[in-house]
């Protein structure tokens, strides 16, 4: 109990300290931006850097293509273990995780992190995929629902600035017992490059914080009837995350410090394109 409340508090001093630790520095060159473009609901292969139109603040910018596979993926999981989250739910989830980590390539790294009414680091970021299957077998449901606040634990474990990071959240119910805002969490998202993506159970209360936090950081929410198929759930978003493009451009024309707005098209088509808002430079 004690180092799941260290792990919390933890987070609240990163999201608090958000404007003070930036991603992106007046000493970083180059801003690199996941895209996700789709056709009708379709994902759209093959484009080059020539289709795409990239303004930060408003400013054309010449970008490049960064090949995927020389870029490893960081995957976090946030998974909700409140005591709603027994019996099958329980079965489904673990066998979800575990399922995603057979899609591992050997130089991708993993997180695990779990809440409920506290938050727990049960895995950092690491290339051994064993003591994650050990961290998940682990798991037992108990308590409340601390969704804000493992989410907000869950962006700061996206720090490291090697690799992509794509964070997966799962809920089955609302927030009952975060003790951060989701405005405070919301502006740490900003400011983080991850590609969030949130799985909630389907219920009457809208899943609005997953929807802001995927909206934020270019991802989506997915809204689950059961967790039956929760396996090809997570298959399908880590497949979706390697398919989109990686832009990279060094910045020409904008102010060296403050949040900068960003704006990606495709040139000639009426696709729909995925990406996060901006991003802090300078202190």
């Amino acid at each position: 109990m004690k180092a799941a409340l260290a792990v919390a508090i933890s987070a609240a001093a990163v999201v608090t300290g958000g404007a003070q630790q930036p991603t992106f520095s007046s000493r970083v060159d180059a801003v690199r931006v996941d895209v996700l473009v789709k056709d009708r609901g379709q994902i759209v292969r093959g484009l080059g850097p020539q289709d795409f139109e990239v303004r930060d603040e408003g400013v054309l910018q010449e970008v490049d293509l960064v090949r995927l596979e020389q870029v490893p993926i960081n995957v976090i999981l946030g998974l909700d273990v409140s005591e709603s989250v027994n019996g099958e739910r329980l079965k489904h989830l673990l066998s979800a995780g575990s399922t995603l980590l057979d899609r591992l390539s050997g130089e991708d790294r993993v997180a695990l992190l779990t809440f409920s009414h506290a938050v727990r680091l049960r895995q950092e970021l690491t290339r051994d995929i064993t003591r994650v299957r050990q961290a998940l077998d682990e798991v037992i449901p108990a308590g409340q629902t601390s969704l804000i606040d493992g989410a907000s634990a869950a962006i700061a474990l996206s720090g490291s600035d090697v690799g992509r990071s794509l964070l997966i959240v799962f809920s089955d119910g609302v927030d009952t017992s975060s003790f951060l805002s989701p405005a405070v969490v919301l502006q740490s998202a900003r400011r983080a490059d991850v590609v969030a993506y949130g799985v909630a159970m389907r219920s009457r209360v809208s899943p609005t914080f997953l929807k802001e936090l995927g909206s934020l950081t270019g991802g989506s929410v997915i809204e689950i009837e059961s967790t039956n198929d929760l396996s090809q759930t997570f298959l399908g978003i880590l497949d979706e995350f390697r398919q989109r493009y990686l832009l990279s451009y060094s910045p020409r024309g904008v102010p060296t410090t403050g949040w900068h707005r960003l704006d990606v098209r495709v040139k000639g088509r009426r696709a729909t394109v995925s990406a996060r808002a901006g991003y802090q430079a300078g202190r």
